[in-house]
């Protein structure tokens, strides 16, 4: 379908049309007359189809009102009268993107797929949430997902009309059966519990998260930005309901409203849809007007100190210069690019300044752009008492001296060439359509004049090249910072919390106000949601919800198969896939002949290799050379698990690179210079960088514990899992620890030992490569590889892996919330299937979605079974640990009576069919058929998973409970948590301080 300025369809006036290189199409921007809502086109060949509503939602409190509306609209509506529709779509539908944001300004609500029929269905169930929620009929929605009161420990209640049976604490921390609630002895205690409240408790208990949040409120108090969009667990028990449902009457309306479509849509029927169903027939529900954003005039606050009760090493320190306005997006992308001259890696000029001054673990930058006046933000973690003011001053003093001295040109250089290539590539890890909205948004929100300015990099690009020896950058880098009188530094403190919490004396108070008629009116509340969490939805519900069929999966697409090609010096594999001119390159070295005690310093190997100097370059000569002919380059190790014998594993170190096709011989040399010529003698260097990785561990332990928890069970469970926990998980920590504590006397060992490793690792035997892009570049980049510049290798026993025995294990981490997993190895019980994959999805949104999200508050939970028969629970941002695991080993009794409905089994079939079909990067599918091949998979090993998904029936997910029961009989414990959660856990666990051992 063709457009024209001016044109009228559907109820849109199309306001412009424009070609848009960057998107590889053209960009068409309308207008609905009846409704006001704005729309934009992206137009393009993309069968990864997308589609996204957003909402200006400046909060005007730190109640949160945005993000739990942001979560209820998707809990049922008018024409989706079911629970959560929303989970029903992620089970059921074709979706390649599904989800739903709150930002600090917005809320956005994307979806994607590469089916016309189910993108309309999830347009049309999107479109109604938003509009039409059922919100207003159902206040326990607001409960459930926002907050309410819980009493535990209390007498035996009295029976509500709704609920007439004597009623369990079904609390986070309560067993699945009645508990002793009607014990005497234990004594009442008053709770919050809600979806919001326990994630925003998980999210702000990141130092990190609390910076961010106090620097917008010390930057910007005067408009939406002082304000916590997630809302701050202290003031969402604040929000009433009334409020809550005024908000939504008031900012989810069409004239408030900005439409995204994206890729080869048939946008004649989708604007066709929009208007018939929607936009011509909505009605405001108020005339009182949305919030306004506003802009603040600049303010300088540089004495911020916030005291948190966080463990001493999470002391951070933010120093935030305004950037100006976001409508001015090339000064926003200069400035983007000046963050990564500055501070993209230790050698950056600004970054290795800081790291000599010893300030603290690490220091970096980033940019705040997702609101009307963007931030360059700069910060230090692990931050040393008294370092907040020096690290102002010499943010400020080395950039005075750069905007006077003027900035490398070739530091300025690789950095554009840094984010052209990302610009280039796209590889966000998800539908391409999602970030190009967020892109749109970024400058939409706030000038209606000019929607498409943050698509349109390129010309920004060629300016900023052609201004390098005019002092481009010199003039940002001085209005940003020197020059600068919109500024903040911030501190957070640790600070040990003397006695009760706030928010347990408040719980407290409040108890002690409670009449018994007030408690009563809590337990029947908590009685009647309870009720509607557990009640199913109706068949007739279900009959509204869209439906697709198996009939309306495509054909199978498999990965086209890669050459094994014996024309180099080296045995690899050839991809020729579209790459649009962007070469990828692995090389797999096999290291199975290293011992165990050499795994944490094939790690630390990893770490260093491309950060320090070689024979011949600087370290920062060496980065300068990276960032501006390559892409990326990573070292890391990848475990291959054999498919006739999980138990058989081969440990590869990888070598990865990627450039534009331009660059493809320095894609050949720059990879080999830096394995054989990095040399391990700067310790200074050396120690910054293993600081750099404890900061890492340690912050991901406290905010993704769920995945170090999966890890240490995975550990007990199989050689692969062992392999990764010694070289990246609680044991390489504390191999990692140690060595930086002794790090002076240990040096010269430090320094042996990686010359050692790397002379053993590097080598010819057992090497194979892979190479992705056109044949002629692939010609091309082994001409320049020539031999590797490698040795033959020697040969050596196998590496042997040994066990360390099973354990039931708490980790004590500075968090407000848990982190919970269970598993074992099922192989022995169950075989492996693609069936398994659809019961992860059943389990998933439905058993485990109830009973641990919705019923027990925590954020997120899931189960996943790996092809070595490591089957696994786990939650995440948790209020608790017992009634989780009670939960967990409750599945297998739900399995046993898995009963359902036709619609419902070929819905869990279609959406795990389509994830197994979702489209993914050229550079993703080469990394899969490399996996494949060195696990012996056959050729058609994919399309015979996909066949296993598709003859999936209840009876083959049925006689999966014994492995779910084995778990619940045999299975191991691992919690990474908040130390009061973990002591007050009945399950018998052994404990461990992790930081303070």
């Amino acid at each position: 379908m063709e457009f024209h300025p001016y044109q009228e369809i559907h109820g849109f006036t199309v306001e412009t049309v424009e070609d848009v290189a960057e998107i590889d199409g053209q960009a068409i921007v309308m207008r609905h007359a009846a409704s006001g809502a704005r729309l934009a086109f992206l137009k393009n060949d993309d069968a990864n189809k997308s589609f996204s509503i957003t909402f200006k939602t400046p909060p005007a409190d730190d109640t949160g009102v945005f993000h739990i509306l942001e979560h209820s609209v998707l809990c049922g509506s008018e024409k989706y009268p079911v629970k959560e529709p929303f989970v029903n779509l992620l089970r059921t539908s074709m979706q390649t993107f599904l989800n739903a944001m709150t930002f600090p300004d917005k809320t956005m609500y994307p979806v994607a797929s590469t089916n016309g029929k189910d993108l309309l269905n999830l347009i049309d169930v999107y479109m109604d949430a938003v509009l039409n929620p059922r919100i207003y009929e159902k206040r326990a929605i607001f409960e459930q997902e926002g907050w309410h009161y819980e009493l535990d420990g209390a007498p035996e209640p009295v029976a509500s009309d709704a609920h007439d049976a004597p009623i369990a604490d079904d609390g986070p921390d309560a067993p699945i059966a009645p508990d002793s609630s009607s014990d005497p002895s234990v004594s009442e205690a008053l709770r919050y519990n809600g979806v919001v409240f326990n994630e925003m408790k998980g999210a702000l208990s990141d130092p990190e998260s609390v910076l961010v949040r106090e620097m917008n409120h010390a930057l910007f108090p005067n408009t939406c930005y002082a304000f916590e969009s997630g809302g701050h667990p202290r003031a969402i028990p604040t929000l009433t309901y009334e409020g809550f449902l005024d908000t939504h009457a008031r900012h989810y309306r069409l004239d408030n409203s900005f439409i995204i479509l994206y890729g080869a849509i048939d946008a004649d029927q989708v604007l066709g849809f929009l208007d018939e169903r929607y936009l011509s027939v909505a009605r405001p529900r108020t005339q009182a007007a949305p919030n306004a954003i506003g802009t603040q005039e600049p303010v300088c606050a540089l004495d911020a100190v916030v005291p948190m009760d966080t463990a001493p090493e999470n002391a951070c320190v933010g120093a935030g210069y305004v950037i100006g306005q976001a409508h001015d997006f090339e000064r926003v992308l200069a400035c983007d690019i000046l963050l990564d001259a500055l501070m993209g890696g230790n050698e950056s000029p600004l970054k290795r300044r800081l790291l000599d001054e010893g300030l603290g673990g690490d220091v970096s930058s980033y940019l705040m752009d997702s609101q009307a006046q963007p931030v360059a933000l700069f910060f230090v973690r692990s931050a040393h008492e008294g370092a907040a003011r020096r690290f102002l001053e010499v943010i400020e003093e080395e950039s005075a001296r750069l905007a006077r001295e003027g900035i490398a040109r070739d530091v300025l250089e690789a950095s554009i060439s840094q984010m052209a290539f990302s610009l280039r590539e796209r590889d966000r890890g998800m539908a391409d359509g999602v970030p190009l909205a967020m892109n749109v948004m970024a400058g939409w929100l706030y000038d209606d004049d000019d929607p498409l300015a943050y698509l349109r990099y390129e010309a920004a690009l060629e300016r900023m090249r052609a201004g390098l020896d005019d002092g481009y950058f010199e003039d940002v880098l001085e209005a940003l910072v020197p020059g600068n009188v919109h500024k903040a530094l911030v501190e957070i403190r640790p600070q040990a919390e003397e006695g009760e919490g706030d928010e347990a004396r408040e719980l407290a108070e409040r108890l002690a106000s409670l009449s018994d008629g007030d408690k009563a009116s809590i337990r029947a509340d908590v009685a009647m949601l309870r009720e509607l969490q557990e009640r199913p939805d109706s068949p007739e519900e279900l009959a509204c919800l869209p439906v697709l069929h198996i009939s309306d999966i495509g054909p199978a697409t498999p990965d086209p198969a890669p050459r094994l090609l014996m024309d180099a010096s080296v045995p690899y594999l050839y991809h020729d896939l579209p790459t649009r001119r962007i070469d990828y390159v692995s090389h797999y070295f096999d290291i199975n002949r290293l011992t165990w005690e050499d795994l944490p310093y094939v790690s630390i190997l990893t770490s260093l290799l491309g950060r320090l100097e070689t024979d011949g370059l600087s370290a920062a000569d060496v980065d300068v050379r990276t960032r501006s002919r390559l892409g990326s380059l990573r070292a890391f190790t990848d475990i291959v698990e054999h498919v006739d014998d999980p138990t058989r594993i081969e440990l590869k170190l990888v070598v990865s690179a990627s450039a534009l096709s331009e660059e493809v011989g320095s894609l050949a040399f720059i990879p080999q210079d830096i394995w054989s010529s990095t040399r391990f003698d700067d310790a200074g260097r050396i120690r910054d960088i293993l600081v750099q990785r404890r900061v890492s561990m340690e912050q991901d332990f406290a905010a993704n514990g769920h995945a170090a928890a999966s890890r240490r069970l995975a550990s007990y469970q199989g050689p692969s899992g062992a392999v990764q926990e010694a070289m990246g998980g609680v044991d390489f920590y504390r191999f990692l620890r140690d060595l930086i504590d002794h790090f002076d006397e240990r040096f010269d060992d430090l320094r042996e030992r990686l010359n050692d490793v790397r002379a053993r690792a590097f080598t010819m035997r057992g090497l194979m490569s892979s190479f992705t892009g056109p044949d002629a570049d692939r010609a091309a980049f082994w001409k320049a590889a020539g031999d590797m510049g490698l040795a033959m290798g020697a040969d050596g026993r196998p590496l042997r892996i040994p066990f360390t025995g099973v354990k039931n294990e708490a980790f004590i981490v500075p968090t407000d919330v848990a982190y919970v997993a269970k598993g074992a190895d099922v192989s022995g019980c169950t075989r492996h299937s693609g069936s398994w994959s659809v019961l992860s999805s059943a389990l998933s949104f439905d058993y485990l979605w109830n009973e641990v999200r919705v019923k027990g508050g925590a954020y997120g939970t899931g189960f996943r079974r790996a092809a070595t028969g490591s089957a696994r629970f786990h939650s995440y941002r948790d209020p608790g640990i017992d009634g989780t695991i009670a939960r967990f080993d409750a599945a297998g009794a739900w399995l046993a009576e898995f009963s359902p409905d036709a619609d419902e089994m070929e819905g869990y079939v279609v959406s795990t069919t389509a994830s197994h079909d979702a489209p993914v990067k050229p550079r993703q599918i080469a990394r899969r058929s490399d996996q494949a091949y060195f696990r012996g998979d056959a050729p058609d090993a994919r399309e015979r998973r996909r066949d296993e998904i598709l003859a999936t029936t209840p009876e083959t997910l049925r006689g999966y409970a014994v492995g779910l029961d084995a778990i619940a009989r045999d299975g191991a414990v691992c919690v990474f948590g908040n130390e009061a959660i973990i002591k007050a856990a009945k399950t018998d666990l052994a404990v461990v301080d992790l930081f303070n051992e």
